[in-house]
């Protein structure tokens, strides 16, 4: 069921507790955390350029950045394929929300640089459902501008 329908959906599971709770678990990995806690301290890029002098090639910051934006992809994609409830993956998982408000300016430009079209897909889906959810009420703006320092 694709993330943006508004139609009933299943229930969550037991199963869809468990998967929330093993993807928290890896985001509790020393390395990870690392990268989450530059990204979230770091990773203010509007533009390839920026991107590119923020995080070279082979650095240890497009690393952090890569590992960021691949383990919500990967999350996102538990969601995008029915393995995981929707609803339940977003009122848990708001991080995903704030990863997408910093990279959503830079991603068709890598997309584009890579020749990746599906590069971070399932995660702007996810994001996009999510946005849908935070305009209906009404928060989504005051928390876009305070993740995106007041931009565009």
């Amino acid at each position: 069921m694709s993330p943006t329908t508004s139609k009933m959906e299943r229930p969550a599971t037991y199963e869809d507790a468990n998967l929330l709770l093993r993807l928290f678990e890896l985001r509790r990995e020393e390395k990870l955390r690392q990268a989450r806690a530059w990204f979230n301290k770091n990773f203010k890029v509007t533009n390839l350029e920026e991107y590119q002098k923020l995080c070279p090639l082979g650095s240890d910051e497009n690393a952090y950045y890569r590992m960021v934006a691949s383990y919500w992809d990967m999350a996102a994609s538990f969601v995008t394929s029915g393995i995981l409830h929707r609803e339940l993956f977003a009122q848990n998982s708001r991080e995903l929300l704030f990863v997408w408000e910093r990279i959503r300016d830079i991603v068709p430009a890598l997309r584009e640089a890579f020749k990746n079209p599906k590069l971070a897909k399932n995660l702007e889906t996810v994001a996009n459902a999510m946005i849908e959810e935070e305009k209906r009420q009404g928060s989504y703006e005051a928390f876009s501008a305070m993740v995106r320092g007041s931009r565009p």
